[in-house]
């Protein structure tokens, strides 16, 4: 990969930029928190090719909805299981929504 592609790429949210003690501190959380979720299967970090792990900046937002849920007290695996099922919850919305639309454009009636 040159320098241009690694560029280019600064713009992907599933880009595996952050090391697991950048995502930490940016998190301010611990690396262990880190490790929980990933237990927990809420996210699973890419490996470099030495073995260590590495946070795209959207597995950064869910680690970060899942601290925000810890930290009002709900125990760790509960918050992965809330992240995951809003995540469901909003996939499924919108699905229902784009059947919506499709429904309601064919039974519009034709323009003449």
């Amino acid at each position: 990969m040159t320098a241009d592609d690694s560029f280019g790429r600064l713009d992907d949210d599933d880009y595996p930029a952050y090391t697991m003690g950048r995502a930490a501190a940016m998190l301010g959380t611990t690396q262990g928190f880190l490790r929980a979720i990933g237990e927990a299967r809420l996210i699973t970090p890419l490996r470099s090719e030495g073995g260590h792990r590495r946070y795209s900046r959207y597995q950064l937002r869910i680690a970060a909805r899942a601290r925000e849920l810890v930290d009002q007290g709900t125990p760790i695996d509960a918050a992965c299981r809330i992240i995951i099922l809003e995540d469901q919850l909003e996939e499924a919305q919108r699905i229902n929504a784009e059947y919506r639309r499709a429904a309601e454009s064919s039974a519009q009636p034709p323009s003449a």
